[in-house]
């Protein structure tokens, strides 16, 4: 995946540039419908326009050049339903400001379905009623097979608005050939023993609650009291010079080149790159003992959708584990459907080309992709910030720490 590091600053409010969504544009070809005779009881009316990042669905370049998605393909012929995809979201604050003028006027914004990541942006959208609130008496795939780390989330009681897409972790990736030995405990980011060698991202968002759990102090349950003892935890480690640098998507050179023993990663990142060959084999990426940062990418659907039945017909079919499995193993980010690990062990007993088979067999049995329970039990959410109040204690404390 990339530009990760701009999906969890959920405060950034900077412009995306020439590149980004022209908005306008695209709502005029989509067409739409009447979403005041949407409904979910309906028959689903055929279309479906469905808002994603990048490189975030299955994809297959077929002998004639041309790239199919096969998850896709299926839901059409499963459903009839055609999927008008998009991968138009490149951070989901600033694909909220797109949208925001059409949910607040009570407009269409043009999408039936689209991924949000947890945080603010998330909670914001929500207290808002920006979102629609989902029936949960249609959705038996989603019963059966949604794993227990995604469901009834901290952000989304219930999910009653939201359902899981994908997952990943942020924890710690090193190389134990400059370590010199496991790393096991977040405290080994601020350790003198590794003083110049350490890598952060540069965010207000898992850099702080990371530090939190640093601390132990679940960043779920923390108080600013809390905050501020992280704070003092990350200005010791920078003036101490124990820290490298700050990083974005960088951190992945940095580790590469020896320009840091050990960092803050996430997981998918160190998973797809040592999968690639851009990192060793000896790079390691860890959940420590004393916990790690969970964060989902989200199904939902705004407010003034026009094709309710066929959004919702979709995020089920996808909690099927085949469907799952599929997407899973061109992700390799978190799946929500730990249903879907045996359904990829077969697709690689069944694989005739050997390193495909073991590429499927890689990702099946990664724990960065179906994280063990005991790996699960460590995993905590982001700090929920509710209020504008906590929104600028938080950032006042946070943000100047890399950016000084």
């Amino acid at each position: 995946m990339t530009a990760r590091l701009t999906r969890r600053e959920f405060l950034h409010r900077a412009g995306i540039g020439a590149g980004a969504l022209g908005l306008g544009a695209f709502l005029a070809a989509c067409g739409g419908g009447d979403p005041s005779t949407s409904t979910f009881g309906g028959d689903p009316a055929g279309i479906l326009n469905f808002a994603n990042w990048p490189l975030y669905i299955d994809k297959v370049k077929l002998d004639n050049g041309r790239s199919v998605r096969p998850s896709l393909e299926a839901f059409t012929a499963a459903t009839g339903i055609l999927v008008n995809y998009r991968e138009v979201i490149q951070e989901s604050d600033w694909f909220f400001q797109k949208i925001e003028p059409s949910l607040a006027g009570g407009h269409p914004t043009g999408w039936d379905l689209m991924v949000i990541t947890n945080g603010i942006t998330l909670t914001q959208m929500i207290e808002l009623g920006y979102l629609v609130e989902l029936p949960t008496d249609e959705r038996p795939n989603f019963d059966a097979h949604v794993g227990a780390f995604v469901k009834s989330p901290p952000y989304d009681p219930g999910n009653r608005h939201t359902m899981a897409w994908q997952s990943g972790v942020t924890g710690i990736a090193y190389n134990p050939d400059l370590t010199g030995r496991p790393i096991t405990s977040l405290r080994d980011l601020f350790s003198p023993e590794f003083k110049g060698k350490v890598g952060m991202f540069g965010d207000i968002v898992d850099m702080p609650n990371l530090a939190l759990l640093a601390i132990g102090v679940s960043p779920e349950e923390s108080t600013i009291a809390d905050w501020n003892a992280a704070a003092d935890l990350l200005m010791r480690q920078k003036e101490t010079h124990v820290l490298r640098g700050y990083y974005q998507q960088n951190y992945i050179n940095a580790l590469k080149q020896g320009d840091v023993a050990l960092t803050m990663a996430w997981s998918g990142d160190i998973f797809a790159a040592k999968l690639t060959k851009n990192l060793p084999e000896q790079m390691e990426f860890v959940i420590p003992d004393d916990g790690a940062i969970i964060w989902t990418d989200n199904m939902c659907i705004p407010k003034g959708a026009a094709h309710l039945a066929d959004a919702m017909t979709y995020m089920d079919f996808v909690y099927q584990p085949k469907i799952a499995a599929q997407i899973a193993q061109y992700v390799n980010y978190i799946s929500p459907v730990p249903d879907a690990k045996p359904v990829i062990e077969q697709m690689a007993a069944q694989e005739q080309d050997p390193a495909e088979a073991a590429r499927l067999q890689e990702v099946a049995e990664s724990p960065l992709v179906f994280p063990t329970a005991d790996e699960i039990a460590k995993l905590h959410t982001y700090r929920e910030l509710k209020t504008q109040a906590e929104v600028t204690t938080w950032d006042g404390l946070f943000r100047s720490i890399y950016q000084s």
